[in-house]
């Protein structure tokens, strides 16, 4: 495959400022939600189409449809803004809502076909150029947008790749966004659902967060070496998923084990005895907690900020296989059941005193899975009016062996897994008999 080539870059800004202008919005703390990920990278996700009939102008009408959202996203055009706290030799980082613009980027791929990406095995290494600000950390976006998109011109398709800064907005939000631009790109004047910009803080604390951190360490621009990885997508149909939820609560005699916790737990327990560890050594599953509902009262759906945590399950290689599917299941359905309104505002409060930052040395080592992305996103109603996409794929972003991407699958009720492991992890899964029983690809 012949790379992709770029035929242009630009800036693009709001039209209006709409909801700056009513709202009186030009800067908005970040939340301990937001300022943990800073050290990471963006979220990166795109989706692919079949061409359009008539395309003539297609390039300027996705441009001119994305300044036209970004009047009611302002944030997503801004940057981060930092003031040194002289007290306490820290930093505080607000976003600027200055409207100083999103990438946009034009590319084209020249021997690249939709069927050569959907049919692919493994996710072809030339996906992850098909996406902006590769290789660009949370931080940096005090000078680098805060929201890049690229629109790739395939033989018979096209594929929009967006890359959104975490520390902006968690997955909700991303595709809150690209839902949007949907809409507006479909003819809407106003978007359905319009985004709530004002971060939730507890009474009482103290703003802006203090953090000890300095922007110009070097130590923060040194380059995590990940070994040579290979990805995957396993797709589960909803009739299989509904195998692996009957069985674990079959084994477990309950019915409070949900169908995320079913397969999550068929997938750990591959990925471990595919690893080949000892019985003693531990391995831990990282689950996105999603805060929004669990507040009281709680936020609404359209919270425009990231509203998540992250909690741990930890447990030995030796014990995970040795207990089967229900129970891996029910640790992962403990700990997800304990995220109640009390605990989630704790994590948060605790934070804030003591702030903890996401690094990649931490979070993407070891034999740990890191779980991202979920199956509940609206992805296929993303019709930009030439049609709804045919698949979705993730960039290179946080990538690691380990590193577990959930979407929801083209057919109502199945879930795709993006799995991103060593080479011989993923052959292992894939000779691995009880784990591909459950897959329908």
């Amino acid at each position: 495959m012949e790379e992709v080539q770029i035929i242009s870059t630009s800036l693009v800004g709001t039209t209006s400022n709409i909801l700056n202008s009513e709202n009186n919005i030009s800067k908005i703390e970040m939340t301990p939600w937001d300022l943990q990920f800073l050290l990471l990278d963006t979220i990166q996700k795109g989706l692919l189409f079949h061409k359009p009939k008539e395309n003539t102008s297609f390039i300027e009408h996705i441009k001119t449809s994305l300044s036209r959202t970004l009047n009611f996203f302002p944030p997503l055009s801004g940057r981060f803004s930092t003031v040194r706290n002289a007290d306490d030799d820290t930093i505080s980082i607000v976003i600027d809502c200055n409207n100083a613009g999103v990438e946009f980027t034009h590319a084209v791929a020249p021997l690249l076909t939709v069927s050569a990406i959907l049919e692919s095995v493994h996710v072809p290494p030339i996906i992850h150029t098909l996406f902006p600000l590769n290789n660009v950390r949370n931080f940096e976006c005090v000078s680098k947008p805060l929201l890049g998109v690229q629109v790739t011109e395939l033989i018979d398709g096209y594929f929009i790749g967006c890359a959104m800064n975490h520390s902006l907005g968690d997955g909700t939000c991303f595709w809150h966004f690209f839902n949007s631009w949907s809409e507006i790109s479909r003819g809407y004047e106003i978007i359905s659902k319009i985004p709530v910009l004002n971060r939730w803080f507890p009474e009482n604390m103290n703003l802006p967060i203090h953090l000890p951190l300095k922007l110009d360490d070097e130590k923060l621009f040194e380059v995590f070496e990940i070994p040579h990885l290979k990805e995957r997508i396993f797709h589960l149909s909803k009739e299989s998923i509904a195998k692996l939820k009957g069985k674990a609560n079959s084994e477990m005699e309950t019915k409070s084990i949900s169908s995320l916790q079913a397969f999550l737990a068929h997938l750990w327990r591959s990925v471990t005895r595919s690893r080949k560890l000892d019985a003693k050594e531990e391995v831990v599953i990282g689950l996105i907690i999603g805060t929004r509902s669990r507040l009281n009262p709680p936020l609404p759906e359209v919270y425009f900020g990231n509203a998540i945590h992250v909690k741990r399950v930890k447990t030995t290689a030796g014990e995970l296989l040795e207990n089967g599917l229900g129970w891996a299941a029910m640790e992962l359905n403990k700990v997800v059941n304990s995220q109640n309104s009390e605990e989630v505002v704790k994590i948060y409060k605790e934070w804030a005193e003591n702030p903890v930052l996401f690094s990649k040395s931490t979070v993407f080592v070891g034999s740990k899975l890191a779980i991202s992305s979920s199956p509940r996103h609206n992805i296929y109603n993303t019709d930009f009016g030439w049609g709804k996409p045919v698949a979705v794929r993730s960039g290179m972003a946080n990538k690691s062996d380990g590193k577990i991407t959930l979407f929801p699958g083209v057919e109502e009720g199945s879930v795709d897994i993006e799995i991103c492991c060593l080479p011989k992890t993923l052959q292992a899964m894939e000779n691995d008999s009880e784990f591909m029983e459950a897959v329908t690809n």
